[in-house]
């Protein structure tokens, strides 16, 4: 196989993933997972058209969520890949009755696997490294509960106080910056890449 060819194919799979995602474009969307897919959020863990259906559902009552990426670097062993990409997650709603928001600066961690000719996602997991809220008018800030935002971790707790202001159910135990869920997760890349099976 081509190695830069790989290379560009899995880049173009990212990047379409935010953007098709982004713009409710669900069925080229699809095209980005494997069947057995996983994706892993704060707010959803579940299979791609779980995922999807859930995403549809949350667009059409308001719930906006957009993504930005950076560079990406790819680790790529036969017909399986490590990518990490830069990116950021926005997300805008009502925060103590002020419109807000929030900004979470991460990577998507993702496992990926070419399954005859395609390259597609087997597990995206984001690393939640840092995060702020803002209102969106700066002369009307919220006033947060501060043991509420401090029972979230670090890396998303504004994220996590927004969503679960909204009625999401957010996961505690997501990696960041630092820490054993990170080290845990460099651990099964490393095992993904050598063609070990993973959870």
């Amino acid at each position: 196989m081509n190695a830069r060819r790989d290379l560009l194919e899995i880049r173009d799979l990212l990047e379409n993933w935010a953007v098709w995602r982004d713009a409710c474009d669900w069925e080229r969307f699809r095209s980005c997972w494997h069947s057995d897919g996983r994706m892993m959020a704060t707010w959803f863990q579940g299979t791609p058209d779980e995922f999807i259906s859930i995403s549809k559902e949350g667009f059409e009552k308001g719930v906006r969520i957009l993504h930005f990426l950076g560079g990406t670097s790819i680790d790529i062993v036969g017909d399986r890949a490590i990518a990490q990409t830069k990116m950021t997650i926005n997300q805008r709603a009502e925060v103590e009755g002020v419109l807000c928001d929030v900004v979470c600066t991460g990577r998507f961690y993702d496992f990926i696997e070419r399954r005859g000719d395609t390259w597609a996602i087997f597990i995206r997991q984001p690393i939640y490294e840092k995060d702020r809220i803002d209102p969106v008018d700066p002369a009307t800030p919220p006033r947060l509960d501060k043991a509420r935002l401090n029972s979230f971790p670090e890396g998303y707790r504004h994220l996590a106080y927004l969503q679960s202001s909204i009625g999401y159910t957010v996961k505690q135990d997501m990696p960041g910056l630092t820490g054993p869920e990170v080290e845990a997760l460099y651990s099964r890349g490393k095992q993904w890449l050598a063609g070990q099976p993973i959870v």
